[in-house]
């Protein structure tokens, strides 16, 4: 198969200044590995057991239907009659759950979103869910929900914002904090990146954009 050119990967709203340029085979092979150190893993520590507790959001492992100990039992699963309940469990673009790798049904955003919005996004934290390949692998998932959070709070209420992070009715969170450990280039990409939100609102893009000028220049 032909090698997959590098794209930037960066949220809707993202700040051209802040999108990293991956390899897109590089970034899966370190995407994969942590989620099979999820998985196989970092959910039956103890330490991220009673992270998971205090956001209360459930592992694989204590899903009410299917629940997913490893790998392993993904790949059982997904031939089984609870194949299904995997692929709704954490929703995905999943076509068809038969002809896709184990780990790719179960999506990290929903951890990696609850981990940003309670603030216990730091470093230590995210080796120890997603190990040694995170900042390669779900760094930049990373760094776009972060980006998003500060777009929410900007956008909306805080009851609002819960709501948006809240998952299911057993599954809310239970408190919010500001970002944590912020730099102050994350915001300068932010507010950046706000403002082509908000010149997309008024339509001012492509050469109606506030900047079409300089670049032709």
């Amino acid at each position: 198969m032909a090698s997959l050119p590098s794209v930037a990967f960066a949220s809707s709203l993202a700040d051209a200044a802040s999108e990293q340029q991956l390899d897109i085979s590089e970034w899966y092979s370190a995407y994969q590995s942590c989620q099979f150190f999820f998985l196989d893993q970092a959910q039956h520590e103890a330490g991220v057991e009673a992270v998971c507790a205090l956001m209360n959001i459930c592992l694989p492992s204590q899903w009410a239907d299917s629940p997913l100990f490893n790998v392993s039992s993904l790949q059982t699963h997904a031939s089984g009659p609870g194949a299904q309940g995997i692929s709704s469990r954490r929703p995905g673009p999943v076509s068809d759950t038969r002809t896709q790798p184990a780990a790719a049904r179960v999506s990290l955003i929903p951890f990696i979103r609850r981990l940003v919005v309670t603030g216990m996004d730091t470093t230590s934290i995210m080796h120890g869910f997603f190990g040694d390949d995170w900042r390669q692998g779900v760094g930049p998932m990373h760094e776009c929900e972060r980006k998003n959070y500060l777009f929410a709070a900007k956008s909306v209420g805080w009851a609002d914002v819960k709501c948006l992070y809240d998952m299911s009715p057993h599954e809310t969170v239970p408190f919010m904090k500001p970002l944590q450990q912020v730099q102050l280039v994350e915001i300068e990409r932010a507010e950046s990146a706000w403002s082509r939100w908000l010149a997309m609102e008024d339509w001012m893009v492509g050469p109606r954009a506030p900047d079409a000028g300089c670049h032709e220049q």
